[in-house]
């Protein structure tokens, strides 16, 4: 029985969702959680429980934007309160991944693929959570 992994984007407003192929070898955007307001994560997380019911997950992987010097800023502490949460509402393992460059990396494929600059904030968070989820799952797959 072989459980996806789902990776997670969280943005001030936003949740990038994606989530990994039963093999653990590819990440697929699934969709942006959108919220009105920064600290109301009640439907948030609903939609999250609804989704891991929905593809199985059995672990989450949460993007984790270090600063570049290394240092903990007030997103990142965001993004780790948010996945303790996420740890005690679903009772599954929350892995916090370093995703300093996966914003950048997002918007250069955008970018690449012609996708205009009004368009591309829709697919930025899930293009995020695709990366967070890839590299994760490629630094998992080397061990």
């Amino acid at each position: 029985m072989s459980m996806r992994i789902m990776g997670l984007d969280y943005g001030s407003k936003t949740v990038g969702v994606a989530v990994s192929d039963p093999l653990l070898i590819t990440a697929q955007g699934i969709e942006t959680i959108t919220r009105r307001e920064e600290n109301k994560l009640r439907k948030t997380c609903a939609r999250i429980e609804e989704l891991i019911a929905e593809y199985e997950v059995g672990r989450i992987v949460v993007g984790f934007p270090k600063l570049l010097n290394n240092d903990i800023g007030e997103r990142a502490k965001k993004a780790m309160e948010f996945g303790e949460m996420l740890k005690r509402r679903t009772g599954l393992e929350v892995v916090m991944w370093d995703e300093r460059l996966t914003t950048i990396e997002a918007e250069r494929t955008l970018i690449e693929n012609k996708v205009r600059r009004e368009n591309r904030k829709k697919f930025i968070d899930k293009i995020a959570a695709v990366f967070i989820l890839q590299g994760y799952l490629d630094a998992v797959s080397d061990k």
